[in-house]
């Protein structure tokens, strides 16, 4: 088509663009970001599980709006000003509003107890959703030697989730008087991007103040941190696929001895 100075030309949304997204009621600045578009099939749009929680949004029909930017300037200001990354931490209170939720939470925890262990087969699978250095902006990592070599090679699960944490330091305890070594797990060793010890619950890895997401913001940046919460859950639930989680009604029963 012939296009002359001062014509307007639109087009559909693209891989890449920055558009706006809002939950009503909005209360605080996070409750409208910017999100870069992926066109996907389908008339709804989909979002990371990890941002529902500064949008105030569950899964009871709530509905949203998104707003495209019609100039350069704005387009701008979305990218550098309001995308998700840049909004992790609260300005109120400085602690981050984003965290590991929901499946991702609960697969960690599970991966992380002291009794889960993995074949070559299901490590090598796992290893697999570990995101390339050039994508994400992580070090490239390789698969550590097993933990338990005989009667055949056995990786845990720490060992796994390992993978994904920067070079930083963190310890939480809270059994004060077995602090190397606690029966229930409950005390947690980062040590150099390796988990030693303890089961990585909501209190580590949520939206919460000194939480994992809250040290690698701090000492490795928001890009770091946002790459971190993409491929947690990419590897998470991956291995739910093949693990499984199951609740019955069995689980939710109150007997006498939870009463007393």
């Amino acid at each position: 088509m012939h296009i002359e100075i001062g014509y307007k030309v639109e087009r559909h949304l693209q891989n890449g663009d920055h558009v706006l997204v809002n939950r009503q009621p909005s209360l605080h600045k996070m409750s409208i970001m910017a999100h870069r578009v992926k066109v996907l099939p389908y008339s709804t749009f989909r979002l990371n599980l990890s941002v529902t929680t500064p949008y105030n949004a569950d899964f009871d029909g709530d509905e949203m709006n998104i707003h495209v930017p019609q100039s350069f300037e704005t387009m701008a200001e979305a990218k550098e000003i309001m995308a998700v990354p840049h909004q992790i931490l609260n300005p109120q209170s400085n602690k981050p509003c984003m965290g590991v939720v929901q499946d991702s939470l609960l697969g960690g925890m599970l991966l992380t107890q002291r009794d889960t262990f993995l074949d070559k087969e299901e490590a090598m699978q796992l290893y697999m959703w570990v995101p390339e250095s050039q994508n994400f902006g992580m070090e490239v990592v390789q698969l550590p030697p097993p933990a338990i070599i005989k009667p055949k090679p056995l990786w845990t699960g720490k060992q796994i989730y390992s993978l994904l944490i920067p070079n930083i330091n963190l310890a939480r305890s809270k059994d004060k008087s077995n602090q190397f070594c606690c029966p229930k797990d409950s005390n947690v060793l980062i040590q150099r991007g390796e988990l030693l010890q303890g089961s990585l619950t909501k209190a580590l890895c949520g939206p919460t103040g000194q939480s994992l997401g809250h040290i690698i913001t701090k000492e490795c940046g928001i890009a770091r941190c946002a790459d971190f919460l993409t491929s947690v859950q990419f590897l998470i639930n991956n291995w739910l696929m093949t693990t499984g989680f199951t609740v019955g009604v069995q689980d939710i029963i109150v007997n006498e001895k939870r009463v007393s």
